[in-house]
């Protein structure tokens, strides 16, 4: 019973820390279609276009970023982040990038 728990268990490790890398990206890709949507929103409603791109920078993961285009009463909204791999044993995967648009039609001035 030892020796089965013995080579079963890095594998139940390796296991562990690749859901737990896959959770994180997953996550991240959250935070990256509310800062899409966020700065969307921000800018259709009239808010200065620099304003309504660092409240979404304030959500995007950590070293993401967000662009903002406009045109025929449209906005568009991207955001876009790296996730790294675990490291460690798993140093070998590379960075995963998410990606999250959004797009509004700007609100009529009264």
């Amino acid at each position: 019973m030892t020796a089965e728990l013995a080579l079963a268990l890095p594998l139940l490790v390796a296991l562990t820390i690749g859901l737990v890398w896959l959770l994180s990206v997953g996550a991240a890709q959250v935070r990256a279609v509310d800062a899409a949507r966020e700065t969307a929103r921000a800018v259709a409603r009239g808010d200065d276009v620099g304003a309504a791109v660092a409240a979404g920078e304030r959500v995007v993961p950590e070293g993401g970023s967000v662009s903002v285009t406009s045109s025929g009463g449209r906005v568009r909204a991207e955001a876009v982040a790296q996730v790294d791999g675990p490291g460690g044993l798993f140093g070998f995967l590379p960075s995963v990038t998410v990606r999250a648009d959004a797009e509004a039609l700007a609100e009529e001035e009264p």
